[in-house]
């Protein structure tokens, strides 16, 4: 994209058409988000990124985490979204851990980077 709109880094702009949804800043919200999603959206999400993941690291890996620039903190944001929709993709087919009644996650304090 290479606008000021941009969310993400310019090397990842095709993973721009999901910045604004999956750029998550708590686990509260990530999770929120994968339960409010349908199989059919994580999917894309994750077919689209998924394939980006390791090259979203290398990139990241060569960056201060403690001083990341905002399209990177939006990228590693997105990547934590990432792994919170692989386990509904990759094994249990349904937003939900299956057989596990009103399962949730809440995060009282995240700890700063």
């Amino acid at each position: 994209m290479g606008t000021d709109s941009a969310l993400l880094p310019s090397a990842f702009s095709d993973l721009e058409p999901y910045a604004q949804a999956w750029c998550l800043p708590t686990e509260n919200q990530r999770f929120a988000k994968r339960m409010s999603s349908s199989m059919d959206e994580m999917e894309s999400f994750y077919n689209a990124a998924f394939p980006r993941l390791e090259e979203a690291k290398a990139y990241l890996d060569e960056l201060d985490v403690h001083d990341l620039p905002g399209d990177a903190e939006n990228l590693m944001h997105m990547m934590f979204s990432l792994i919170i929709v692989s386990f509904p993709i990759e094994l249990w087919r349904q937003p939900a851990v299956p057989d596990a009644g009103a399962a949730e996650i809440v995060c009282w304090l995240e700890a700063p980077l």
